[in-house]
């Protein structure tokens, strides 16, 4: 499925929510992810910042502390 069709398909979906509780959270995870993109494009990673980031993600694997990808899913069921 192309990304035209996900985004046709997710409003579809979001348009048949009745919970205010659920259009909140989605709320929450849209203006987070705009915020984001525009932090991200507002101020670019520099190298030393990404290899930082690249060793604190693998301290926190090797360590546990991490969510597999069922985890968040089902947070959001």
């Amino acid at each position: 499925m192309d990304l035209e069709a996900r985004k046709i398909e997710f409003v579809q979906e979001f348009l048949k929510l009745q919970s205010e509780e659920a259009i909140s959270r989605l709320e929450g995870i849209l203006r987070k992810e705009r915020e984001f993109i525009e932090k991200r494009i507002l101020e670019p990673m520099t190298q030393d910042e990404l290899n930082k980031r690249i060793d604190q993600s693998e301290s926190d694997f090797q360590n546990n502390r991490f969510k597999s990808s069922s985890d968040l899913l089902a947070k959001y069921k």
